[in-house]
């Protein structure tokens, strides 16, 4: 594909990302249009929707000054918006929610609008909590339920065969209650790596439920089709089970469910039940979400936070995002119908890394949990002043009767929210900034071209302060690729350690105050990944479930280094060069499995410890010789990765489907020999399936091979810009 010729300020990622999947393309997939047509595209088509409030409104001048606001990277839309305003699509949402009701006719009207969805670019979000448990009754047909797992399979598989016309794949949110009697099962499903790979899933936890933590009481989980309790369990059971299962995946994400309804805007209309995708949005059935980002590394002038200047963006960004909603084509009439009886607006920020850079603040300080609170208390606030000033003109959103604004200190209001922090993956690449409200990735990359050809790239603050300090920076530069992070690197200046944290150098306790900051001045919620090395324990995942409780966050997405295979496969600062094994925990637990090889009897021990596997014994049942030599050395090489922080992943997919010339069978499963047995028993103990050679996940970038960032439950490539779920 050739790239567009530009004389925008654009980098080659993000002219590889606008030509790939927002530009206008031929038959052939080479792009139509340059960036600029498409910025004076959308801009145009937004532009216009003040032509229904006022036809003798100038729409050429509106059109020119959104035009600057995204050229200038001050404020980018969401991906559907740059994708299709003004193009014949017109679906302007990059998410939505349906319901489920407990009937066969509800769940297959609601995987018919999901396709429909789907089709037109969109994510989809549901709560399968009213379905009724697995073995409860179905009395028209005097069965049982299957659960609603089990739909979730259907969902998962329906979603996989629609492809959004190679500009954005489906992604779906799945949620369930924390008192539903199907939870456990909910909780561990994604153990397993093939299962549910277009869902991101949530428990929705009750205050409820965190009381009884708090007491260390029984739980009911309660069945809902009738209400009745199914069974009591001990409430720290459960969450030791969430927690386990979100330190060995990432998922399930959490919700905090009463924390959301506490804050939903119009309780008249209906209890909310789920998110988006990524989890920022709360939403009502049938609402969709409308979200922008504002370039936060923009606004400082002098060292300072340039407020005049922001506060005119913000109320641009408000405009233009109100204007989006009468401009969108919704896939369903239902959708439209809520959207616009709501109005709800997401404005957020994305380069807040970068902003405290230019402010000479570390992420891992007090002050830049204090700046996150001034600048989106700022934001909250203008976003209100500029929603209400458009209200006077064209009216309050149809339900503020009955909202959490109708009152006399608000009497006008043209949105039922108006912030919302959204991952911004791609957008960021096109912005040339930092994600969201995420820290650093890293500080310097390896890009993967077409040809093959590898280059190193790093961030341009991160050059220009090391060649203002007279540091080495080429060399610099490449050993800081390797490792993902300059806190080991003696060769760079203290002061620009300091400022340039990855992060994997963030304690996850300053991720979750940084969150909580902005938090506490959004509508809505704010997706971010509280990321946690790999020697992390789940205890260290406990405790910070528990802090993003008391700090009032809506959910919280955590992300241990090394839980999924081929995702942010970055070396460790602390091995800079070379991988270190932990030491052999003193105490352990593990099971021993025989299994029957051509050779005859394997006995197969891994034990593990608070940090996860840690090491690997197979003795032979026979006498030795060269055999148990190798399966010695074998067990002492995975032991020895196993304690380096290798995912037990890679190493069966390493070691299943050897072959030896004496293969054998053992309950229905061909053992093809002593590796191939250790690879299946290793399996068994972490629960996946050996398949052979599926597509991965969550792996590798699909397009280039490069390592994929975690962001919000999304996964971006910065090498060539692919991304799920943005």
């Amino acid at each position: 594909m050739e790239l567009p010729k530009t004389d925008l300020n654009l980098s080659h990622n993000a002219l590889v990302v606008l030509a790939r999947r927002y530009l206008r393309r031929d038959e052939k997939g080479q792009p139509l249009e340059r960036p600029e047509d498409m910025f004076r595209r959308v801009a145009r088509a937004v532009a216009e929707a003040d032509l229904l409030y006022d036809p003798s409104a100038s729409v050429e001048e509106l059109a020119g000054r959104f035009y600057q606001l995204m050229t200038n990277f001050d404020f980018l839309p969401n991906s559907p918006t740059l994708m299709n305003a003004g193009r014949e699509l017109g679906q302007l949402s990059a998410c939505f929610v349906l319901p489920i009701d407990d009937s066969l006719e509800s769940i297959f009207e609601t995987l018919k609008y999901t396709a429909l969805i789907h089709k037109s670019g969109g994510g989809t979000g549901f709560s399968f909590s009213r379905l009724r448990p697995k073995g409860d009754i179905v009395r028209t047909t005097h069965g049982v339920s299957s659960g609603p797992i089990s739909f979730m399979m259907v969902y998962d598989a329906a979603t996989e065969a629609i492809k959004q016309g190679g500009t954005r794949r489906g992604a779906n949110m799945g949620i369930l209650r924390i008192d539903h009697p199907d939870i456990e099962e909910f909780i561990t499903i994604k153990r397993d790596l093939n299962k549910l790979t277009n869902f991101n899933i949530s428990v929705a936890i009750t205050e409820a439920f965190m009381e009884a933590l708090s007491r260390g009481k029984d739980f009911p989980l309660v069945n809902p089709r009738n209400g009745q309790v199914i069974r009591q369990v001990p409430a720290t059971r459960l969450f030791d089970l969430l927690v386990e299962n979100a330190w060995m995946r990432g998922d399930p994400g959490i919700i905090f469910i009463d924390h959301i309804n506490r804050a939903n805007p119009t309780p008249h209309l209906g209890e909310i039940e789920s998110t988006n995708p990524c989890g920022e949005q709360p939403l009502l059935p049938f609402e969709s979400c409308n979200l922008g980002s504002i370039n936060l590394s923009r606004f400082v002038l002098d060292g300072q936070i340039d407020y005049p200047r922001l506060r005119e963006v913000v109320h641009l960004a408000v405009h233009f995002l109100d204007n989006v909603i009468d401009i969108n084509r919704f896939p369903l009439p239902q959708i439209e119908e809520i959207t616009k009886r709501t109005r709800k607006i997401g404005l957020g920020v994305m380069g807040f890394a970068d902003m405290l850079i230019k402010l000479g603040l570390s992420y891992n300080s007090e002050e830049a949990v204090k700046t996150a609170e001034e600048v989106m208390a700022f934001i909250q606030r203008e976003s209100k002043i500029a929603s209400a000033a458009l209200a006077k003109m064209r009216g309050n959103f149809p339900a503020y009767p009955g909202s959490i604004w109708d009152r006399p200190e608000t009497p006008f209001m043209r949105n039922a929210t108006t912030t919302t922090i959204a991952p911004t993956g791609t957008l960021s690449i096109i912005a040339g900034c930092s994600s969201g409200i995420e820290p650093l990735f890293a500080v310097s990359f390896v890009r993967r071209i077409l040809d093959g050809t590898e280059l190193r790239e790093a961030h341009p603050l991160f050059r220009q302060r090391l060649k203002e300090a007279g540091a080495p920076v080429e060399e610099i530069i490449e050993a800081a690729s390797k490792t993902g992070s300059i806190q080991a690197l003696e060769a760079v200046p203290e002061e620009i350690r300091r400022l340039f944290v990855t992060a994997f150098d963030v304690p996850a306790e300053q991720h979750i105050k940084i969150q909580a900051a902005f938090q506490r001045h959004v509508d809505n919620a704010v997706s971010k990944t509280i990321n946690f090395p790999a020697e992390a324990t789940k205890e260290d995942i406990r405790q910070a479930y528990l802090l993003a409780y008391e700090m009032g966050l809506k959910g919280l997405t955590v992300f241990r280094y090394g839980s999924r295979p081929g995702v942010l496969e970055l070396k460790r600062p602390a091995e800079a060069g070379r991988l270190a094994p932990r030491p052999r925990p003193t105490l352990t637990q593990g099971v021993t499995r025989r299994v029957r090889t051509g050779c005859g009897n394997l006995y197969v021990t891994v034990n593990w410890d608070e940090a996860g596997l840690c090491e690997v014994f197979a003795t032979m049942g026979k006498a030795g010789g060269c055999a148990a030599c190798q399966i010695e050395a074998t067990s002492r090489l995975i032991s020895l990765a196993l304690r380096a922080g290798v995912a037990p992943e890679s190493i069966i997919k390493q070691l299943s489907g050897i072959r030896c010339p004496s293969p054998s069978w053992e309950e229905g499963r061909q053992i093809l020999s002593c590796p191939d047995a250790v690879a299946k028993v290793l399996a068994e103990v972490i629960k996946v399936d050996i398949r052979p050679e599926p597509e991965p996940a969550l792996g590798s970038c699909p397009d280039c091979g490069g390592a994929l960032e975690s962001e919000g439950g999304c996964y971006l490539c910065r090498s060539c810009g692919f991304s799920r779920c943005d």
